[in-house]
């Protein structure tokens, strides 16, 4: 089934698995091939890639290095639709190599996944979370998948005294359920009054989360993290907060329907000193529905996100809320790169803010490099 930011797998084993189906490509194998995932496996794919899933030494075709699919950190993170689609229309499908070619024609769509199941049952570690449940990234809603990402993200108020405030992303996944973080922003602002320009760094977060729970079966990913934020920015200025701040927080992803997705996430902000900011309860959820051009080309996702903060001031709460609609669209044919561009209009104290234009560039680097994946 078809999802937003689904990634095709790591170029090795497209360009492996191309050189086996190539092999395979041969009338007689086609004419005998039999119709159950195990036995098509067998017949076709296991002369290079061993019975096992873990490759045949001395037998890999055009001097391949055949993958591992019992490699649980290579193979699980990979949507079924991916797999699918390199074996079904080629390796263009994913900006792969020529040399695989298109099995739409050879083998039906229930055999096709079949043998992907098969392929499915090598990594036997049920701790990693399945790529269907890597849910497109919403701006402010922090997703529960752990991830390998580079974002670079722009926020632009669209009245008022202009400022623009930039901030890069590294996320760094540990193991099956765990991911580390570290974002840096920079602010570049214009007074209106005297025309002055003035630019400095933010206060840096690191953070942490781990999936705690995930069934693909329901469709569920659920997350516990946490962030810290520290004082690194000028908060004289307006760069900074002046205090350390912690932020536990709770991530829900969930499927719906064939291409629909909820995600929601509960948070806390917990200043290390009051009489530099105030306590706050966020509440997020990002609503949307994934597109592709054709039956697998590049994603399009319109998202929606509804954004909630009380705010304790003096132990009184004060309800804020925002509206982010939002649209996501896949650069590369790989599905690696996304760009994303929305608004973040406010629904309550309109007098008071702006709406500001967001945006951001997503590059998944464990699926290729930057300049790869595009066609």
């Amino acid at each position: 089934m078809s999802r937003a930011r689904r990634r095709a797998a790591a170029g090795s084993c497209a360009r492996a698995f191309g050189a086996v189906l190539a092999f395979a490509a041969a009338e007689p194998l086609r004419a005998a091939a039999p119709q159950g995932g195990p036995e098509t496996y067998q017949t076709l794919c296991a002369t290079c890639h061993g019975s096992d899933g873990r490759g045949e030494p001395g037998k890999a075709l055009f001097s391949l290095e055949m993958p591992d699919f019992s490699d649980c950190s290579f193979a699980a993170r990979e949507a079924d639709l991916d797999w699918i689609a390199v074996t079904h229309a080629g390796g263009p499908a994913r900006a792969f190599s020529v040399v695989m070619p298109a099995f739409g024609d050879s083998l039906d769509a229930r055999t096709l996944a079949e043998v992907v199941a098969h392929l499915r049952s090598f990594c036997r570690d049920a701790r990693w979370p399945r790529g269907e449940l890597n849910l497109p990234r919403p701006f402010y809603t922090e997703k529960a998948y752990p991830e390998d990402e580079l974002v670079a993200s722009a926020d632009a108020a669209l009245e008022g005294e202009s400022a623009l405030t930039t901030e890069l992303i590294f996320e760094k996944r540990i193991g099956a359920r765990h991911q580390v973080e570290i974002a840096l922003p920079f602010e570049l602002a214009e007074n209106a009054a005297n025309r002055h320009r003035g630019g400095g760094i933010g206060d840096l977060a690191l953070a942490a989360k781990s999936a705690i729970f995930h069934d693909l079966e329901r469709g569920s990913i659920l997350a516990l993290g946490s962030e810290l934020l520290l004082p690194t920015g000028d908060d004289e200025r307006g760069r900074g907060s002046g205090t350390v701040i912690f932020e536990p927080y709770l991530s829900l992803g969930q499927l719906v329907a064939e291409d629909g997705f909820v995600q929601l996430q509960l948070a806390g902000e917990i200043p290390a000193e009051g009489d530099r900011g105030d306590p706050e309860i966020l509440t997020r959820a990002a609503l949307g529905w994934s597109f592709t051009a054709g039956r697998f080309g590049r994603s399009v996702t319109p998202m929606l996100e509804i954004l909630n903060a009380q705010v304790f001031d003096r132990g009184r709460p004060d309800d804020v809320w925002d509206l982010v609609p939002q649209l996501q669209a896949a650069l590369s044919q790989r599905q690696h790169l996304l760009l994303s561009v929305g608004v973040r209009v406010p629904v309550s104290d309109r007098d008071e803010r702006s709406v500001r234009f967001v945006t951001y560039l997503l590059w998944d680097w464990y699926d290729g490099g930057f300049t790869e994946g595009w066609r």
